[in-house]
This record gives C-alpha cells, structure tokens and sequence, in this order.
C-alpha cells in the first residue's frame, strides 16, 4: 500500500503542478491586456481554465475505456509500472519542450493531454488493486489514505507550479522557464522506483473479451446492483460539480486579487499574484485531505455509504454560504477547508461503493466505464462554468453549484433511504455512543446469511446495522412496524413485520419470507428471544429461526451485543428512554461468531451467543478501575447518602466510610510498609469491611482468615499466604475463644482506631471529598498504581474435603462478577442490603464490593445464628436485599415473626443446595419466595443466579424456576459435558459442568498442579454434576465427589437426601449422606442423621414408594446416629467429618447404628 501511495503522489503532484504551469503561462499575456477583476478578464481567464481543464480530460475520456479492459486483461501491478514509465516520459519531454520555446502553449498542451491519457490509463488499476491488496474491512481506510495523499499532491502541485516557475521572473529571464518541468522528472523517477513496492496481484480475467463485450457487462453489473448504480451516479454528479467549482473557484481566487484589503495578511506574506490564485484551491485540497481521512475513520472497517448524506448536506451548505457572502480571501481560505472536507467526505464512500459492489473480474472494466461517465459529466462541469461565467458572477455560480449539490442529495436520500438511516448511525456512534465490532469479518461480503442476537434494547437493529455496511433485513414484532414514526424507517430497511397474535399462519407466512429473502442472497435477523430481555439475562430462544434455516445452504451467525443494558433504550430499572445515559459516549461492544451450519438447534446458537458475550466482557478491561476507584466514584457521587450499619452504629455515610478506610491505612502502614498480603480475622461487621477497604486502598491483598475452619486450617491459611500481621478485635478474640497462628502479629482494631486523631479523620474526610483516586493510594501507602489484574484478595475454601486451597482473586475477577449480578438484580435508591455472611466466604466478600460500588446500603451483624437479632435488624432498619444460606432460613423461620421480614425484596440463598420443601415453608411463613443462586470461590463466587419475575400487562419474564439455580450472568458461559469424553451434551442431559468467564480465579496459591486439574482451555471444571432445561436454566444434582459408584450406576447423595426430608417432611438439615468401600457393589451408601432411630424402618418404607431406584435407598442397618450434623461456619456439610463418621461405623463395635 505505501508504494502505490508514494507512486500515486508524485503522479497527481506531477499532473497538478504541470496544469498550473500552463494556466500561468497562458494567463500571463491576459495581465497585461486586462485588468484583474474586470469582466474581460473574468471571462479570458476561465476560457484559458476550461480549455486546459478541456484538454486534460478530453484524452482522459477517450482513453478510460480501453484502460478498463487491459486493467483487467493484464495484472494490474504490470500497469502501474508501465504508467508510472510513461510518466517519466513526458515529464522530459515537459522540460525539453519549453526550452525549446519557453512562451509557448501549444504543444505544453499536448503533453498536458497526453498526461491526462497516461491518468485515464493509470485510474482502473490503483483504484482495482486496492480490494486486491487490502481486506475488505481497511477498504474505506485504505480510500481515505489514497485520496488524501491525492489531494495532499494537488495541494502541493498546485500551490508549487506557479512558485516553481518563479525563477523565470514572471516571464523576464524565459531562458530559466524549463527548470521547472526538470524538477518534475527527480519525482516521476522516485515515483517509478516506489511503484516496485506494489504487490504482485493476479490477472483479473482470462476471458479475452472484446472492447464491446467489456463495456457491456460492465453496464450489466451496474443495471443489476443498485447501490452500485447509485454510486456511479453520485460520483457523476460530484465530479461534474466539482469540475464546475474548481474553474469557479481558480477565477474568483483571481477576483479576489484587485482588493487589497482582501487578502490581509496572506497578501503580506507572498508578493506575487500568481501564486496566490493557487491558495483558495490549496486549502479547499487540505480540507479534502482532512476529509478523506476522517471517511475512513468514521467508516472504521466497512464501506460507509451512510456518509454520502452528510457530505453532500455540508458540501451543498458550505457552497451557498461562500456564495453569499462572498468573503475575502482570508476567509475564502477557511470556507474551503470546510467545502473540501465535505467533498473527502462524500468522495471516499463512493469510490469504496464502486470498488467493493464491482464484480471481481469486471473490477477494471466498471471502474473505467464510471470514470468515462464521470469525465464526460467533468467536462459538462467545465463547459458549464464557462457559459455560466458569460451571464453570472462566480459569486452567482457557486450558489447555483450549491443548489444542484443539495437537490441531488435529497434525490439520493429518496432514491436510497436506508443513507439517511445510516447517516443517524454514524452520527450517533460516534457521538453520544462509542461502538466497538469484533468478527465482523464473520459476515459474508456477500450471500445470503441468517443473524441471531441477542435482544436488550430497541435499538438493537441500528448497533447491528452500524457495524456493518450491508443492508440488513430484520424480522420486526408487527405492533412496533406499524406505528406512523417507525413504519417508514422499517420500510426503507426492508423489515420483515411479523405478529404473533395474528395466529400461526400469520407467523408462518413471514418466517417463508424471510427464508426467501436468505435464498435471494440477503442478510436476515431474526431476535430468537422474540422480545426485549427485561431481567438482564439472555433469554430462552424460540424456534422460529430453526424453521427459517431448515434445509437452506446458509450459515447462521450468532450476534452478541455487550454493555447496552444500562443505556437509555434498556429496560434496566424497569424504565425505558425515561432515565439519563450513564456515560456519554456510551461503550457498545457487538461480536459476530463464526458460522454455524443452517441444521444447528437453538440451544446450540444460544450457547454460542452466550460465549461470545464471555469474550466480548475481556473487551470491557480498558474501561474498568480498579474496585476500590469505582467505590470512591460511587461515595463521591452521594457522599451523605447511607453506607454502612450495624446493631450499636445505625448509620455510616459513604463518604465516611471511605474516609474511615483512608485514616485507618495510613495508621495501618507502617506495619503494611513489607508485607503484600495480609491477614484480617473480623466477623461481618463495619470494622470487616472498613479494613479491608483500607488494603486495598493500600494496594494489599487481603487474606480473610477462615475463623470456623478451627485452628489447623487457619495456620495452614497463613502459611501458604505468607502472613505476617493480621488485624483483628481483641472483644471478638474473647467471644469467639480463638487463638492466632503462632506466626503472625496481631493488629487490633481497637488499638488502631485509638491512635486516629481528629486531625486525621479531617485530613481523610477532604481526601475522600476531593483528592485524586492516585492521591489517595498513596496516602493509604500503595507504592505503584493499581491494575485490574492485581491479585485483589485470596480466600481460603472451607477444607471440607481435604486441606484447603488459596484461592487467588483478581481485581477484574471481582469487578466483573459484581457489575454481572448488579445487571441481574438492579439497585434501587434506599436499598440495603443484610451483611451476614463472613468475608472471609467468596459470597460475603463479593456482595460487600456489590454494595459499596452500587450504592447499596450494608447492615451488618457478626452472627448468622443470631436469628432474633436479625430480625430486628431487618425489621428496624427495612432491609431489601438478604442473603444466606439455607440453614440460615430454617433458623429465621423457626425464631423470627413473619412481619420482620417485610421490607425484604429479594431473599437470595446460595453455598448449598436450597429445598424445595424448605422454599415452600419459607414462603408460606414469610410470604416472600427465597430464590437460588449457585457459585464457587473459584469463580468470585457467583457462576448462575435466578432472580425476580418481570410481570406486568402483556409481558411475563420468568426468572426462577423450582427446583433450578438460575442462568448464567452476563459474561459467563456454562457447558455440560460428559465427565468420560467430554463431549458437550444437549439440554436435558446430565453432566459435569464447566464454565468459563472474567470471574474465573488467577489460580490456586502455590500450586499449578492443582490449577491445571481444574482447567481446560479456559474452562473451569466445577466438579458438579448438572443439567440445562430447554430454556437455560440450570439445575445442579450434585458434586461428583458426592456420587457413588454402585452396581455400575452413578448414585447422587443429594438426590437421597432431599427424598428423604421429603419423605419425613422436614426442612431442617436431618440427614446426611456419604458412602463407604463394599466388596461386592463397590460402595454402600451411609446416612448420617439426628433422626428417631424407631422411625427409620418406616422411613426406608416411604423410599420404596417414593419411585427412587432399589440402588439409591440405603438399608434401615446403615443409619447412624449423631447429636449434630458435621457443618462448617458456612453452613455447608462438613464432608470430611461425615466420612469420617461413616468410616469409625464400620468397625465391628458400631456406635449408634440403629438396629
């Protein structure tokens, strides 16, 4: 590319500054004749410019024709050599000829129309070679460079060739004239050697067509594409007005000359006239340079013909508005950056319409054919200006060129309405929102192909439209196609309306339609939701594109599109247009995968949408801050507003909170001064959480210590950490009876806060009101500036299986999972938020980011068990938002009145697997439904959640289901694959579970081994066993690790144990299930209970009846009694302990095993 643009420059530099020489020395004698300004001298001057501009282009038009067929006969590399030789050629023969006779015109006029000939004959091959040489998508960029280093040549050609004839005196010393065309031939020699740089491209044709045959199916493939027509037209129309402007413009640069007031400080700058009749024309070049980049900027990497509007509109304004006014040269000079920048603008997308409409093989040929039409409209153009300058002033003909300019666009805007859609797209992605395309090379040039996105806003069409520069046809619900403002824009974009109420006939018949439109070639999009996601999640497919796609060649192309919930046409917040942009410009990002063949089920498309807005979320780093940034945003924005609270503290403002965490780091420091990582050993509570704002402020990794895993696993947490130092309360040290590892030193909460002064909490206050985010990191005593990888916290698992697992957690892991779940459960103002759950739990840590960052207020209480005192906390300070764990419920419905829990709107549980038997009582004690999410802490925690019903007339939006965890969040996908060979398995069939997304951990501390166990190209093994309805819902069985292999047959603990709670009905945790080695089935299950012994044999009785298989029903013999299940401070099963128990059983003195 940068050989032909080299070769290109010195080309159209050459041609300009000749053309220049010649107007020069043929106007010369009509200076001293005439005097500039009169009508005489107006009307000389543009006979001399039209007969030059006359000459140029007659042997232009002539040749062009010809020039198409050897464009495509011969390689077009060969042709620009060849050229470029010619060039060379007549640049001395340019030289020669005028130091022969120095005052001649004749015969510089015949080497000025041989150069036209040599430019007719140069024009189909660098204009054909670019699609041959650039990928589709740098098509428009490439226009843009090409036509601007064009315009950057004429600009200097025509402003150099009346300077470079200087050293002739005007005239006086004709012995020196021919040094100018000399200088000519050192860049025609330049221009040769960087055309050696053009890549080699094939012939485009073998056919060996006659020049008839040539021109014929030339002026077949302009009749058959219309946009490909209508581009050879606009560029008829501009050319011809820009040959009519260009002579205009060169004689009213002339007229400007007689008033010395006129030019100002130019005139004081350059002395001789000559060389100021070139300024208006080198500055309308400048702007046409500017212009020409910004097309292919503004066009990004598609063909842009939504910018023909817009550059028509300015050219036709900014015309009228010089000829009104007719200023002076000063602001002449002004006004033609601005026409030229408009003329860029419309002279990019047509040459890039003409380039990539053209059939390959006809690419020469259909260029030389538009350029024969365009020079014959160029010379229309000049004759104009010249018979035009007999009856009107130049001032006259540049409003008259103005009004042809803006009746020829409103004709185009008519003739293709789908511009002045366009048009509103570029205007509005690059103004108030910021739009992002990845795959976009996935769309087919051309053939037809079926689009299926998602569907979060209104203007989900227009984001898909904009992204691309092939015209779309979307499948439109009927009710939104028939209204009066929307119907013509539908219209003009050829919508497919389609009304489900209208019966299944209806809906058939526009499904055929759009099969139709797929087999004729063009794109179709089809919202397989079939209606506006209202909850934030990906909603469950119809099958309407299955019935489309059946039996037809053409690839389905999944469609993703990224951070639009939120904009002003979402439903976020259950308001639409009705709220103000978040941000402005707003970030869309839009994925196009790959293809999938025309035979894929809906499930199949879904989970490819779903995974591309897995990796469409890896785009949304360069945006987000680090956590602890956006909380500071968030304080900033309602500093008074509540933040935390606690049982003895009922109110912490925001900016309090963040001040608070300012002066505790900076007390906190110097024994942070070495240490990265560092321990916190706090209940839920507002001293938990303002520490750990204080690490990360500080640019620490906190590690909350596990304080229910017993004293083993919290000195195995701080080895592997490195711990030093943990901060921690003396008064909770006491209650809760623990004793700190040996290793570390203990900071205490109480000791620390003693030591904050008054002068302190003032100093953090206007730091935490006004300094820089930078500022206050270093203040808090971070040494570097934070990034989003930065290992954020590590969180220890429970230990419930073996030794427990650092956890490494990331800034972006965190980040991600919260912004993910504030998608699904939207904040509203007042909400608060029940803080239960210790940090040192990935769900508790999550949640507290998720309130602090979208300013949800936390009420915290150190003891989950506290039920009573929970209740009141609800009650008093009108919680909205609880989360716990299903234990807890059976402890809040057996101790807490059913009113306590009013305020509450959502009740989410999660950590363990909720009952349905236990939903049911909550329900029916509370009158609010707890609803299930599902998570790992190597996952941030959350992986899917369910959350509320969206209800309201006409529209219903399940976003639970019994039994189900929930969908994954935005960003994350899930797969079921078998646990054997991994292939992925359809709905319905049980599996292991992987998911992959931002929340995915760093790794587990100190130890690849095990990370590489977990992960698979990306995708974390959960060691879960699930399945995947229809719809998207999830629904867990059980861990792998809780199965037991039995005769053969995989058996589910869970599964037995939930028959049994519902078989006694019970929803307090009763019974426990593990397994232990047997001789002839592999393993027998064991169930562990706090049960009646008397009534097991009934018990056993009910899962005969219950339907479970004769495998799955443990024997009456194998129930063991305990005075307490084995559970953890988390409230999960403690597995380790239950298969210990199950083991000590089979000894041959069992304890408690009923008979």
């Amino acid at each position: 590319m940068r050989g032909l643009l080299i070769a290109q420059y010195f080309g159209a530099f050459n041609d300009n500054a000749w053309k220049m020489m010649i107007f020069t020395l043929a106007t010369r004698p009509l200076i001293q004749r005439f005097a500039p300004g009169t009508e005489q001298y107006d009307h000389e001057t543009q006979v001399v410019a039209t007969l030059a501009m006359l000459v140029f282009l007659i042997p232009m038009t002539l040749v062009s024709l010809p020039a198409g067929l050897l464009s495509d006969r011969v390689s077009k590399r060969s042709v620009i050599l060849a050229m470029k030789t010619v060039e060379l050629v007549l640049m001395a023969s340019a030289a020669a000829v005028l130091w022969w006779n120095p005052q001649g015109v004749v015969l510089p006029m015949v080497i000025l129309g041989l150069m036209g000939a040599q430019s007719a004959l140069f024009s189909p091959a660098k204009y054909g070679i670019l699609p041959e040489i650039l990928p589709h998508e740098k098509l428009s960029m490439g226009n843009g460079l090409l036509e601007m280093w064009t315009m950057l040549a004429i600009i200097v050609g025509t402003g150099l060739g009346p300077m470079m004839l200087m050293l002739d005196a005007g005239g006086d010393k004709p012995h020196l004239t021919w040094i100018a065309p000399a200088g000519l031939i050192a860049l025609s020699v330049v221009g040769l050697v960087a055309a050696l740089a053009v890549p080699r491209v094939p012939v485009g044709t073998q056919q060996r067509l006659t020049l008839g045959q040539t021109i014929g199916g030339a002026w077949r493939a302009m009749s058959a594409d219309r946009t490909l027509g209508l581009a050879v037209i606009g560029s008829v129309l501009f050319w011809s007005i820009f040959s009519l402007l260009g002579q205009d413009i060169l004689v009213y640069a002339k007229t400007l000359l007689d008033d010395d007031s006129a030019e100002g400080l130019i005139r004081s700058w350059i002395h001789n006239e000559e060389i100021l009749t070139g300024v208006p024309s080198a500055f309308f070049g400048i702007g046409l340079a500017c212009g020409a980049v910004l097309a292919g900027r503004l066009s990004e990497s598609k063909v842009e013909f939504g910018l023909i509007p817009l550059g028509g509109l300015l050219f036709g304004g900014v015309t009228m508005l010089v000829g009104l006014i007719e200023p002076q040269l000063t602001m002449t000079t002004v006004l033609m950056i601005f026409l030229g920048a408009s003329a860029g603008l419309l002279v990019v997308p047509i040459n890039s319409t003409i380039q990539w409409r053209a059939p390959a093989d006809q690419r020469g040929a259909v260029i030389a054919l538009a350029n024969v039409f365009t020079l014959g409209a160029m010379i229309i153009g000049s004759l104009s200006a010249l018979g035009l300058s007999v009856v009107f002033s130049s001032g006259t003909i540049l409003l008259i060129s103005a009004a042809i300019v803006l009746v020829c666009t409103a004709w185009s805007l008519w003739l293709l309405p789908a511009a002045l859609v366009r048009l509103v797209l570029v205007l509005l992605t690059h103004t108030f929102y910021r739009l992002k395309v990845i795959g976009r090379t996935h769309v087919p040039e051309q053939g037809g192909a079926l689009l299926v996105p998602n569907h979060v806003t209104f203007v989900d069409g227009l984001f898909i439209l904009a992204s691309m520069d092939r015209p779309v046809r979307f499948i439109v619900d009927a009710t939104y196609y028939n209204k009066w403002w929307v119907r013509p824009f539908m219209h003009s974009l050829g919508a497919i309306p389609i009304s489900a109420s209208g019966g299944p006939r209806v809906v058939l018949r526009a499904l055929r339609q759009a099969g139709q439109y797929l087999d004729e070639g063009h794109l179709v999009c089809i919202f397989a939701e079939g209606q506006l996601s209202r909850t934030g999640t990906l909603m469950p497919f119809r099958r309407g594109m299955e019935r489309i796609a059946k039996g037809r060649d053409v690839p389905i192309i999944p469609v993703h599109l990224d951070r639009i919930w939120g904009s002003i046409f979402s439903h976020k917040g259950g308001r639409f247009v009705t709220k103000l942009p978040e941000r402005v410009p707003y970030p869309v990002t839009v994925s196009f995968g790959e293809h999938l063949p025309s035979s894929t089920p809906a499930w199949q498309v879904r989970t490819a949408i779903q995974l591309l807005g897995t990796e469409a979320w890896s785009q949304r780093r360069a945006d987000r801050p680090p956590l602890h940034r956006s909380y500071i945003k968030v304080a900033r924005r309602r500093p008074w507003a509540f933040g935390f609270g606690e049982m003895n503290r009922p109110r912490v403002r925001r900016i309090s909170a963040l001040a608070g965490a300012i002066a505790m780091s900076r007390k906190l420091h110097r024994h942070w001064a070495n240490q990265q990582r560092v321990g916190i050993l706090l209940p839920p509570s507002i001293a938990a959480a303002t520490v750990n704002l204080s690490a990360v402020l500080a640019g620490r990794t906190s590690v909350n210590l596990n304080y229910t895993a017993g004293a083993a696993a919290m000195n195995s947490a701080a080895k592997q950490a490195g711990l030093t130092t943990v901060v921690t309360s003396r008064a909770f040290l006491e209650k809760a009876k623990l004793d700190l590892p040996a290793s570390v030193h203990a900071l205490f909460v109480e000791d620390i806060a003693g030591t904050i002064r008054t002068g302190d909490r003032l100093t953090a206050l206007l730091a935490a009101l006004f300094a820089p985010a930078r500022l206050i990191e270093k203040m808090a005593g971070a040494t570097r500036k934070p990034r989003l990888d930065d290992e954020l916290t590590i969180i220890f698992s429970s230990g419930s299986t073996g030794e427990p697992k650092g956890v490494v957690i990331t800034h972006y892991n965190v980040d991600s999972n919260v912004e993910a779940v504030a998608q699904i459960f939207h904040a509203e103002r007042g909400d608060k938020m029940l803080g239960i759950l210790p940090l040192f739990h990935s769900f508790g840590y999550m949640t507290t980011w998720l309130g602090l960052n979208h300013g949800i207020g936390i009420v915290f209480h150190p003891n989950p068990l506290d039920a009573a005192a929970i209740g009141e906390l609800v009650e008093s300070r009108r919680i909205t938002f609880a989360i716990a764990t299903p234990t807890f419920l059976n402890l809040f419905m057996r101790r807490i009145a059913p009113g306590a829990f009013g305020s509450l709107r959502i009740m989410l549980t999660g950590a363990e697997k909720l009952p349905q038997c236990l939903a049911d009582a909550f329900e029916e004690h509370f009158g609010i439904r707890p609803i299930e999410g599902y998570g790992a802490t190597e996952c941030s925690p959350v992986i899917t959640t369910s959350t509320l019903d969206v209800r309201y007339e006409g529209i219903f939006q399940a976003g639970s289901r019994r039994g189900s965890v929930g969908m994954p969040l935005p960003g994350v996908s899930i797969r079921i694959v078998d646990p054997d060979t991994d292939e992925e398995l359809p709905p319905g069939e049980a599996g292991m579970l992987l998911v992959k997304g931002p929340n995915i951990m760093a790794g587990y501390l100190g130890r690849d081994d095990l990370t590489q166990q977990v992960m698979r190209d990306g995708w974390y093994v959960t060691g879960d066993i699930a399945r995947v309805d229809d719809d998207g819902f999830l629904y867990i069985t059980d861990r792998l690790s809780r199965f037991s292999k039995i005769g053969g047959e995989m058996v589910p603990h869970g599964r037995v144990e939930e028959t049994l709670h519902e078989a006694a009905s019970l929803t307090i945790p009763t019974f426990a299930v593990t397994a232990v080695p047997d001789e002839k089935k592999g393993e027998r299950l064991i169930v562990v209970h706090t049960y009646d012994p008397k009534k097991i044999p009934d018990l056993v009785k009910h899962l005969l009846d219950s339907g479970l298989p004769n495998l799955f029903i443990p024997r009456a013999d194998q129930f063991i009694k305990v005075d307490a299940l084995p559970m953890l401070g988390t409230g999960k099963l403690d597995l380790r302990e239950l298969k210990k128990i199950a083991a000590e059983s089979q000894n041959p003195h069992p304890e408690g095993v009923s008979p």
